[in-house]
């Protein structure tokens, strides 16, 4: 092998896949942002299901965050991953429903939900992730979140930094506060969770 062989393969750096498709849609490819989308809409679904809870809005909220991005793109800076990107949009567009949900229980009667965590008379009769669904629901937004970037998406303590614009230790302490209430939220249903 070639000095300059050799030199070519070391300066060679992986290819991110977001990275070029983003280039490409800047550079006026739409199936490129049709891909993105393609790529990463499940995990944005997700991430809005289990922000929320509430399954009726899924599909909305997830289509506001795709329009939202298709507009933002071009400011894209390249410095983060565009999963961490992506996460910020969605976790806003999650917060800006909740705000408004508020604004409008203001003027709405509060209808009696069928939220309470319910056991039958035994673990067949038992939903354990929808059990576990419903103890995340449970949770404040701020805890629930960084738990779910965490321990359903696999995101690291430092991507989740950044995508909620606060410090490490602040994510570390909310998930562990999450993880202690969803201990104490779960409690009744130990017998059950671990047979």
């Amino acid at each position: 092998m070639s000095n300059s062989e050799r030199s070519d393969s070391i300066n060679e750096q992986p290819v991110d896949e977001d990275f070029e498709l983003i280039n490409n849609f800047i550079s006026g490819d739409e199936s490129a942002f049709s891909e993105l989308v393609h790529k990463h809409k499940e995990k944005v679904r997700n991430l809005v299901f289990l922000t929320l809870g509430d399954t009726e809005y899924v599909d909305d909220i997830s289509q506001d965050v795709f329009i939202s991005v298709y507009h933002k793109l071009g400011d894209f800076r390249f410095q983060s991953k565009f999963t961490t990107w992506l996460y910020r949009v969605t976790v806003n567009k999650c917060k800006d429903y909740l705000r408004k949900k508020k604004v409008r229980s203001i003027f709405v009667p509060i209808k009696d939900n069928e939220h309470e965590l319910r056991v039958g008379s035994g673990t067949d009769n038992m939903d354990i992730p929808q059990l576990v669904r419903r103890a995340i629901e449970k949770l404040p937004d701020k805890l629930k979140v960084p738990l779910i970037l965490r321990d359903i998406d696999g995101f690291s303590y430092k991507e989740i930094a950044e995508q909620l614009e606060c410090e490490v230790g602040t994510v570390k302490s909310r998930i562990f506060r999450a993880r202690e209430n969803l201990k104490f939220i779960l409690e009744p249903y130990q017998k059950e969770l671990n047979s």
